[in-house]
Parts: structure tokens; C-alpha cells; sequence
């Protein structure tokens, strides 16, 4: 799965890797378990959803046929 970041002062959305994820994760939330907020992440956003996270929001990317 591609997931798709953006933070709130951008305009377009980006794929990112999971190491990135990740590290983007953890400035975002702090001392909470970026690992776990990861996986929620990656469920809910597995229905279309747009998941905020601080300034940041994750989607799933789209694939182009």
C-alpha cells in the first residue's frame, strides 16, 4: 500500500516512504507510539478516508491504470 502525505501549508499530496511515515509520525505526535498510529493509519484510510494527524494528512494513493 502507497499512502500519500500532506501537511496543512501544502497544496498537493506526495507519496512517502515508511521510514519517512514513520519520522513524520513521531513529530507529530510526540512521545505517543508511532508504530501503532501507523497501522491505525493504514486501516482506516484503507476506505477512502483522509486521516489528520497534527498539521499532517495521510491517504491512500491511488493507482493509475
Amino acid at each position: 500500500m502507497k499512502i500519500e502525505t500532506q501537511y496543512s501549508y501544502e497544496k498537493t499530496y506526495r507519496v512517502t516512504s515508511e521510514s519517512d511515515l514513520l519520522k513524520m509520525i513521531a513529530q507529530e505526535v510526540g512521545d505517543a507510539d508511532p508504530e501503532g498510529t501507523l497501522i491505525y493509519i493504514k486501516e482506516a484510510i484503507k476506505n477512502g478516508k483522509v486521516i489528520s494527524v497534527g498539521s499532517c494528512r495521510f491517504r491512500e494513493a491511488k493507482e493509475i491504470k
